[in-house]
């Protein structure tokens, strides 16, 4: 391992043991943490291939068959926001005129937003779906990576009916997500009727949520294994915060670039269990056991 990144992952990992108001930091370093730790750990790796893999497929066909072709409907929105407001402002005083100044510039801002949010939502549809076919290679990369941190795990059920047990509560995560985007999807299509600003808050509160529902993706291998109920994942990555928020929009920003996507899903996942093992763990959980020395 070359000796500049050893330096680096030890920076890294300085950085992400700061608190607030450098937690907000450290927290997106994560998924660069786990680069370099799944560098020096080859034997890592291999539980990546199968599920980017799967990723890869999932991924081609969603923006050949949603994407491009929604692109085409956000520009048709956008031009019709952009007209209603040049007729608004074509009612007001002749010396008001100087907000059609601005309409190119709320064109283009308004246009940004929601191309980045249709690629947050194709990141995040590219995820759900990979981590559900992947979840297998997904839960033993996170398994290994949690050992290797804190030196073992904590006990799991090994009746017969354990695995049965599983698929319940994953279904369960699940639909308790899909409740929670719909309840304050609600709160903002609300937003979304307020004229002039409706569109950006709504833009904006989607980017939060989705950025939300990310961290508890990839914080959820180990918050899993300890059997916790959706609302104390939920209370965890609040506990988390601001590290948990910088570790989900970067995340989110991560998934949301075209084809890269495919192939980041492993590092978030690894960087969800780092940040379970520095920021959660010590705090709520150290009880179990005496951890080893951090890598």
């Amino acid at each position: 391992m070359p000796s500049e990144l050893i330096v680096s992952l030890e920076l890294l990992q300085a950085i992400a043991m700061l608190k607030f108001p450098l937690g907000f930091i450290a927290g997106a370093t994560y998924p660069f943490r786990a680069f370099f730790l799944l560098l020096r750990s080859p034997h890592l790796r291999g539980y990546a291939i199968i599920p980017v893999a799967v990723n890869l497929i999932v991924g081609v066909a969603l923006y050949l068959g949603l994407v491009f072709p929604s692109l085409e409907l956000v520009e048709s929105l956008v031009t019709r926001l952009s007209v209603q407001w040049e007729e608004w402002i074509a009612r007001l005083p002749q010396w008001l005129s100087f907000l059609n100044f601005i309409t190119l510039g709320l064109h283009w801002l308004l246009n940004a937003v929601l191309v980045l949010l249709l690629f947050a939502i194709a990141g995040f549809l590219v995820v759900e779906f990979g981590a559900i076919l992947g979840s297998p290679w997904y839960g033993q990369l996170s398994e290994q990576l949690e050992k290797k941190r804190l030196g073992q795990l904590p006990a799991s059920d090994s009746h017969p009916l354990a695995i049965f047990q599983d698929i319940w509560r994953a279904i369960l995560f699940e639909l308790k997500k899909l409740a929670l985007m719909a309840g304050v999807g609600l709160a903002l299509l609300l937003l979304n009727s307020i004229p002039g600003i409706g569109t950006l808050l709504f833009s904006i509160g989607g980017l939060m949520l989705a950025a939300t529902i990310v961290c508890l993706d990839f914080l959820d291998s180990p918050l899993e294994r300890r059997r916790l109920q959706f609302r104390q994942k939920l209370g965890m990555v609040w506990r988390a915060f601001p590290a948990s928020a910088s570790f989900g929009f970067v995340c989110l920003g991560l998934i949301s670039l075209p084809f890269v996507n495919l192939l980041i899903v492993p590092l978030c996942v690894s960087g969800g269990t780092l940040l379970f093992c520095d920021r959660i763990w010590p705090g709520q959980f150290s009880g179990e056991r005496t951890p080893t020395s951090p890598d």
